[in-house]
């Protein structure tokens, strides 16, 4: 399943948008450092389910948008020099391992310093703190890589092809390929043979941007000044309001008001009798919808899979005819996959047994035999059909 990973200097929201995503227990402070071991959960991103133009409907659904699984991590605050072991720095990136992509959420607002002490909205320029997860993740990569430079550079007597395998084995946990340190070195014009450390920064970077691609989350956007707005907009930052939509899953859960996640605004119940505190909440909730097209929580988690990772969604059938398993099932399972990936490789992400004796597939759509080479789309629904009993 896909991992995404909140990350972030301290009081920034960020165990706020977790909550809010996954309504998983996070303790929620204004004050630094509130999360010290990392929260786990489950959050879902959003898509129109295949069954919405099929004559048979299914039942995984609501209201023709699907919901698909994704892991959620919430670790410890960043501040500055974690790569040298300040604050819990050590310890965060660590659990960013795991993550195939960062929400890097940050104070839109301004509200809070480098170390995410409060200091009044306005006072702090958030464009810092853009490029500050960016640096330290780059100087924990490289200080990695400064602990096997030595052996690296010593076992290569001179090749560069030698150097690149050794970085990119240094780098596998980070799912670093040899391909691409080659790529990396040549756009770089890096003559790894003649190279020190330090001239392996920018190589770091890189090697960041690949294995850890972060989407900008600017939270509390609705308390920010116009002019930070304004910035962070020309930045393509994603903004988004946490504390709304958390509000927002509560009153859902109290049966306030009908809403999904991701909706651009929400529907007061049937018969709902609202108190003075609940109306003024609900309608200042309401407002920043319609400045944020929603509160921007869903379409953060949409972005990163869609965008950042290029996912698709895939729907596995075992009766192409009816869209269902044998047990009658309409689209009993969406899976994620990469844009780009096959029928072969989803038989291995149903199983591998099923990987392993695939034999074929069909597109139930169309009912027709499709190659194993053959290119998947989103929306598809597949039967596959394998050896493997």
């Amino acid at each position: 399943m896909i991992t995404l990973a909140l990350a972030g200097k301290p009081n920034c929201g960020k165990s706020t948008f977790f909550k809010a995503a996954t309504m998983a227990n996070a303790e929620i402070a204004n004050y630094p450092f509130t999360t010290i071991n990392p929260n786990f959960g489950v959050a879902y991103v959003r898509t129109k389910c295949a069954c919405s133009n099929l004559p048979v409907k299914c039942k995984h659904c609501t209201d023709g948008n699907r919901f698909v699984a994704v892991n959620l991590i919430d670790v410890a605050g960043l501040v500055p020099d974690a790569h040298k072991g300040k604050g819990l720095g050590n310890q965060f990136l660590d659990n960013l391992r795991q993550a195939n992509a960062i929400l890097h959420v940050i104070d839109a607002s301004g509200g809070t310093d480098s170390e995410g002490n409060p200091v009044g909205a306005g006072n702090h320029d958030p464009d810092e703190d853009v490029s500050f997860l960016l640096y330290e993740m780059t100087m924990w990569v490289h200080g990695i890589l400064d602990k096997h430079w030595s052996r690296i550079s010593r076992q290569s007597q001179g090749k560069g092809a030698v150097i690149e395998q050794g970085i990119a084995d240094t780098f596998v946990g980070l799912g670093i390929t040899l391909e691409d340190v080659r790529d990396v070195a040549l756009q770089q014009k890096l003559d790894l043979v003649h190279a020190n450390i330090e001239d392996l920064v920018p190589l770091c970077a890189e090697m960041v941007k690949i294995s850890k691609p972060m989407l900008v989350v600017g939270n509390k956007f609705d308390e920010a000044p116009e002019a930070l707005r304004v910035k962070l907009a020309a930045q393509n930052v994603a903004f988004a309001s946490a504390a709304s939509e958390l509000a927002l899953r509560n009153a859902v859960a109290a049966n306030v008001i009908q809403y999904l996640p991701g909706d651009e605004q929400f529907r007061v119940g049937n018969e709902v009798t609202l108190s003075p505190a609940q109306k003024a909440g609900l309608t200042k909730i309401a407002d920043v919808m319609k400045q944020c097209k929603g509160t921007g929580v869903q379409q953060a988690i949409n972005r990163a899979v869609f965008e950042l990772l290029d996912m698709i969604v895939v729907y596995p059938v075992e009766d192409e005819n009816h869209y269902c398993n044998k047990q009658g099932d309409v689209l009993p399972d969406a899976f994620l996959m990469r844009r780009g990936s096959t029928p072969h490789d989803l038989a291995y992400q149903v199983h591998t047994e099923i990987g392993k004796g695939f034999l074929y597939a069909i597109d139930a759509r169309t009912k027709m035999r499709i190659k194993e080479t053959h290119e998947l789309k989103d929306g598809d629904i597949i039967k596959i059909v394998s050896a493997a009993k």
